[in-house]
This record gives structure tokens, sequence and C-alpha cells, in this order.
């Protein structure tokens, strides 16, 4: 997880990319090359980072989402900090979510 990552950030979906839910999983499908993972064209998210996915629409910020996520689910909020910023911190680097 990158430490630089401010929690008052606001990341989207890249512009670059498709995501499109089958069987209640995000599919990601980049539209351009660079996007993604190296190996693979497609990447996916299981249930928890499809409910991390479904907040990061560029108005809110990380921390909205882990209060909104803490809310709904009961759970703490620093776990839940540590998960939505690692899954965003990912996405990040492989150009699937952009800041601002």
């Amino acid at each position: 997880m990158s430490s630089s990552l401010d929690v008052n950030a606001c990341p989207r979906p890249s512009n670059d990319i498709v995501a499109r839910v089958i069987d209640n999983q995000i599919i990601i499908i980049p539209l351009v090359s660079g996007i993604g993972d190296m190996e693979d064209e497609m990447y996916t998210l299981n249930d928890t980072g499809k409910d991390i996915w479904d907040r990061l629409d560029g108005t809110r910020t990380i921390d909205q989402v882990v209060k909104d996520l803490s809310a709904e689910f009961e759970a703490s909020e620093d776990v839940l900090r540590t998960d939505v910023l690692g899954l965003v911190d990912e996405l990040l680097k492989r150009k699937i979510l952009v800041l601002g």
C-alpha cells in the first residue's frame, strides 16, 4: 500500500477501461494497451472489490468510501481503510483508476 495515497483523494475509473458486472463480479477490460495486467487483458474484482469499486466514482473521497462501507457492513474503519487503500493503490498503478 502506498503511504503517499491521500484519504481525501477522489479516485474514479479511467476513461480507458470498460467495466461490466458479470455473475456479481466486476470485469474490467482495457481499451488501450498498458492498462491492467501485463499478462491478461481483463481484470476482475471479487465481491469485496465490487463493493469498493461501486463507490469509487470520483465524487467520494477514499475516507468517505471507508465510512460508507463501515456503516453498511458494521466493520472497523481501520481494517476497511487498509483494504480500500490497498485496492485503490493497486488499481492506480495499473491505470484502471485515476485521481481527480
